[in-house]
């Protein structure tokens, strides 16, 4: 530095100040230089005005960042939801093909299509709902807020509300687990203890059924404590065919055999019937007859159907083959205390 002009020095020194003093203008105008925009910077070094520099910053700055934030939310919300659906397509078109198939695994492809889209929408609810969440802490923190007590006051208010909402709590528990574990789903049956019923929407919270009645149920998924399906992969269609005690249960049992199997030889329930029917025997010796029991493996929810077309044949086969219908017996005893005391002993 010796063979600079002496004047020099004190030029430097100025010229160090004033660069002190553009960037302290410069940060009460945009803020920290690691945070300053450039277009802030630019307007307050082009016409030194911090007012200008600090509205070019709110009007323009902001707002693209803000709508930037928006947008790429927007795109990972789209291209989440076609990823799901995407796998949700895939599972549903391997259950079509099964099911061209008539194979035995048909069931089990198909309630597996139905459990995908339960748990695509939970996916797609729970994916939206993080990145919103996201995109709503930055959008917040663009505009100056600051975070730290924000998500601390949201966390205690979270504690507050799980404290004051267990009984909600529990029901979303429920239903993960539920979801989870593939208890029931959309078109199952299902035997729910306070009410019996086809199931219709299944979320989080709520299980909604419809009765045989046309009753619309909504049971909150914490307060189901045990469930009975009734449709999950197959169906079993029990008949049990009363006969008097005068008929001949070989035979009785051979018409309702061959009846049964001339149902599942027919081209409509061919693919109804999953299996050969059959005859377990006498079920039971009651008062006025005896029963004979027929089980028949069904696809889910069809038991109904196949059992009401069953009863009106075995009714046309007893008919022709002359079996007869049990009706009320009863054997009496009519004693006349009078006559007998006058035997005597």
């Amino acid at each position: 530095m010796s063979f600079l002009p002496s004047f020099a020095m004190p030029v430097i020194a100025l010229a160090g100040q004033l660069t002190e003093v553009a960037t302290d203008a410069a940060t009460r105008a945009c803020g920290p230089p690691a945070d300053a925009s450039s277009l802030c910077l630019s307007v307050f070094r082009a016409t030194g005005n911090s007012v200008l520099a600090q509205g070019a910053e709110t009007l323009i700055v902001r707002p693209t960042r803000i709508l930037v934030i928006l947008l790429v939310a927007f795109v990972a919300r789209r291209v989440l939801g076609r990823v799901i659906q995407r796998l949700v397509t895939g599972v549903q078109g391997k259950a079509s093909a099964v099911t061209a198939t008539h194979s035995p695994a048909v069931t089990t492809c198909l309630r597996g299509g139905r459990r995908a889209d339960t748990i695509a929408a939970l996916l797609r609810s729970i994916s939206g709902f993080a990145i919103w969440t996201v995109a709503g802490f930055m959008v917040l923190g663009e505009l100056g807020l600051n975070l730290g007590p924000l998500i601390a006051g949201a966390g205690i208010v979270g504690i507050a509300v799980g404290f004051g909402a267990q009984n909600l709590v529990r029901d979303f528990v429920s239903g993960i687990f539920m979801l989870a574990e593939d208890q029931y789903g959309v078109g199952d049956m299902i035997d729910a203890g306070s009410a019996t019923g086809t199931v219709e929407a299944v979320s989080l919270r709520t299980t909604r059924l419809r009765d045989v009645n046309g009753t619309v149920w909504h049971l909150p998924n914490g307060h189901i404590e045990r469930v009975g399906n009734k449709s999950q992969h197959w169906s079993r269609a029990l008949l049990d065919v009363e006969v008097s005690y005068q008929t001949d249960v070989a035979m009785a049992s051979a018409v309702i055999k061959r009846t049964a199997d001339g149902l599942w030889a027919e081209e409509e329930f061919a693919g109804v019937i999953l299996a050969e029917p059959e005859v377990w025997g006498v079920e039971d010796l009651g008062a006025d007859s005896v029963k004979i029991r027929l089980v028949l493996k069904t696809e889910p929810n069809e038991q109904f159907r196949v059992t009401r077309e069953l009863r009106a044949r075995i009714k046309e086969a007893f008919d022709e083959a002359g079996i007869e219908i049990p009706f009320p017996q009863r054997s009496v005893w009519h004693r006349n205390e009078a006559a007998a005391v006058a035997e005597g002993p």
